[in-house]
């Protein structure tokens, strides 16, 4: 019978190299940062952005009616200006929470906050 030759320290080397790197890399993948707010606004025609919540921005999302503007700055994040008719999305205000949420249902558009907060921990607001 023949003997197995023993690892070399370049085997063992490379074999800690992929141990972390595998590591490293299913850190990355699955871990979100503690503050990670952000606002998922969702279109008529299968439109979707992501933004964080500290951002400043300003999205026009096209839909059957025409162009809604949502804005995004401050941390909070609300409709600006809606061609519906009832004007209900524009008057639902800012809203700043994780669970929030505005719909514009004639447009088609709908955007809400999604995330968790410092502490890690929010009830689930859509049971209640």
């Amino acid at each position: 019978m023949r003997k197995k030759p023993p690892l070399k320290i370049a085997d063992l080397v490379i074999i800690l190299l992929a141990v972390a790197l595998t590591g490293f890399s299913s850190f990355v993948a699955y871990v979100q940062p503690q503050n990670s707010i952000c606002v998922v606004i969702q279109g008529a025609s299968d439109q979707e952005w992501v933004f964080p919540l500290d951002a400043d921005e300003t999205v026009t999302v096209r839909g059957p009616l025409g162009n809604t503007v949502v804005r995004i700055h401050g941390n909070e994040a609300w409709v600006e200006s809606s061609p519906c008719a009832n004007q209900t999305c524009v008057g639902m205000g800012h809203i700043d929470s994780r669970g929030d949420w505005v719909a514009c249902l004639p447009n088609g558009v709908f955007f809400l906050i999604e995330g968790s907060n410092e502490s890690g921990y929010y009830p689930d607001t859509t049971s209640w």
